[in-house]
């Protein structure tokens, strides 16, 4: 039983993987548009990608509340669980923006000209979540908050992507076929997974409303923007943890 937290962790490794097969399988087609063909990748393949993501996440936050609960923590667990996560919430993602780019620039006139190396910009995500994990591992431990933002949070927001073009409310695809706004996306990740802002964890020391109000605050809106934006709730989660998290810092760091 005290292997039960690494065999989740594995369960988190697997499905990253198997998240990949989704994602670089999707097929492509051409689309007619104001009479110019487009090549686009099926968004299905790459929405049971974010799926699997999904389904990782939930295992590597109950690997940790196992180990916790069971006090069953060790190095290997924590190094295994950091070799997991730049996988699922690292290469997975990356390869998400991938084809997203691929598909901004496909719908460029000189589209053929362009060189894999405009795409293999995408990469610099798991470094950048290697390097965040790496120095979390020698960080010395707190509960209150974490130094700079958590890899699974920047892997889940991407995975979002695919949800919100196969279910798009507010004409948000728009702006998931811009080059430079990918671009964006992929400089802010990288920069706030390597920063030294605090930002809060989900481990309550207590339920006090003092010292939980922004957990507190962030579970209620996140449920309700579930509600109100479906497809584009984890966009709205991600801005939400970032401001909450900006709000609490002086707290954060005072313990």
């Amino acid at each position: 039983m005290r292997q039960l937290p690494n065999v989740l962790t594995l369960g988190n490794l697997f499905c990253g993987s198997l998240s990949l097969i989704f994602i670089l399988q999707s097929p492509c087609y051409i689309s007619s548009y104001n009479g110019q063909d487009y090549l686009v990748t099926a968004p299905e393949p790459l929405f049971w990608g974010a799926v699997l993501i999904g389904i990782a996440a939930v295992l590597d936050f109950a690997d940790g509340f196992i180990a916790r609960w069971m006090k069953a923590s060790s190095e290997m667990g924590k190094q295994l669980d950091s070799l997991a996560d730049v996988v699922t919430f690292g290469i997975a993602p990356a390869m998400i923006l991938f084809q997203l780019l691929k598909n901004a620039y496909m719908q460029l006139p000189d589209a053929i000209n362009v060189s894999i190396v405009n795409l293999a910009f995408t990469l610099l995500l798991p470094c950048f979540a290697a390097w965040r994990l790496a120095r979390f591992n020698i960080q010395p431990a707190t509960s209150a908050y974490f130094t700079g933002l958590p890899t699974p949070a920047a892997g889940l927001l991407v995975a979002s992507f695919p949800m919100i073009l196969l279910k798009d409310r507010f004409h948000l695809s728009t702006y998931l076929q811009n080059i430079w706004i990918l671009y964006a996306i992929l400089v802010l990740l990288c920069y706030l997974m390597v920063c030294r802002w605090p930002m809060f964890s989900f481990k309550f020391s207590n339920f006090s409303w003092k010292h939980n109000w922004y957990r507190y605050l962030w579970i209620l809106l996140f449920v309700l923007s579930i509600i109100w934006l479906h497809a584009a709730a984890g966009l709205s989660g991600f801005v939400l943890y970032i401001l909450l998290s900006l709000l609490a810092r002086k707290q954060l760091v005072s313990g």
